[in-house]
């Protein structure tokens, strides 16, 4: 299983379900999860490898975020960090936008941001542990070359909530919650289908997924010049986004509207 090393500490993902990750924190005897939608993955490793659970985050209180807490809670007497303003009974600490948390046993210190579109209090984590380049942990917000659907928020607000995200350092390691992004690059090119930067994209994420390979983390840097989501004030996402919707866009909300309406109809 690959490991990212984040100075001292390790990121290790835990496939759940179809195509969800479960990103797990380990230093030394300790271990932190991101989004266990799942238990028995993360019961499995934390044995295997034999780990104490010190904590868990949450981004969001869809299901196959938060399914397992409970019982993981059974086992660990590990406190649980969650958006305030969500339906989350298991959370201990209620977080909301600005505010620190840290992970002694890690090492590890996060901001939260308030990152709302997907579900009305999303959040996201940023570490700045003692790093050359930070980790973000967005659950269902920023995808590799996509973005999540807007279930609960407005699309500016989305919009708005990745403006944030992709004003982070270039080199930030980003730890989305899914593995969709050979599906998202399909419909990126259907987008931008000149972008040369995307088709050399499509075939490392191809190479990755033959191998059995995750395709993320991928960084900030990386995102501004592959993913539409993105890349509302350029000319081809413009052009597209025109096209799509058959009148002139002139703002940014309106031309990330018309692509994520495209997105969800893809």
């Amino acid at each position: 299983m690959n490991m990212n090393t984040n100075t001292d500490y390790q990121i290790v993902p835990l496939s759940a379900f179809n195509d969800n990750y479960i990103w797990l924190l380990r230093r030394g005897d300790q271990a932190a999860v991101v989004d266990p939608g799942d238990a028995a993955p993360v019961l499995a490793y934390l044995e295997r490898e034999q780990l104490n659970l010190c904590a868990i985050l949450a981004t969001h209180h869809h299901g196959d975020h938060i399914g397992g807490i409970e019982d993981l809670l059974t086992r660990y007497a590990a406190p649980v960090f969650g958006p305030a303003g969500e339906p989350i009974a298991t959370l201990t600490r209620t977080l909301t936008d600005g505010e620190h948390i840290q992970l002694p046993q890690l090492g590890a210190d996060f901001e939260v941001m308030a990152i709302p579109g997907h579900t009305r209090a999303h959040i996201a984590y940023y570490g700045r542990n003692h790093s050359t380049c930070g980790v973000l942990f967005c659950g269902d917000t920023l995808f590799a070359s996509g973005c999540g659907r807007v279930f609960e928020g407005t699309p500016p607000q989305m919009r708005h909530s990745l403006a944030r995200l992709a004003a982070l350092p270039g080199a930030t390691r980003v730890y989305c919650a899914h593995e969709y992004t050979q599906a998202n690059i399909r419909f990126a090119l259907a987008v931008e289908p000149e972008n040369i930067q995307l088709h050399d994209r499509a075939k490392e994420v191809a190479d990755l997924r033959a191998a059995n390979h995750p395709t993320v983390p991928t960084t900030i840097s990386a995102e501004l010049l592959v993913n539409p989501f993105l890349r509302w004030d350029a000319p081809a996402v413009i052009a597209a986004a025109q096209r799509i919707s058959g009148k002139p866009l002139t703002q940014p909300d309106e031309v990330f509207a018309a692509i994520r309406e495209w997105k969800n109809r893809y």
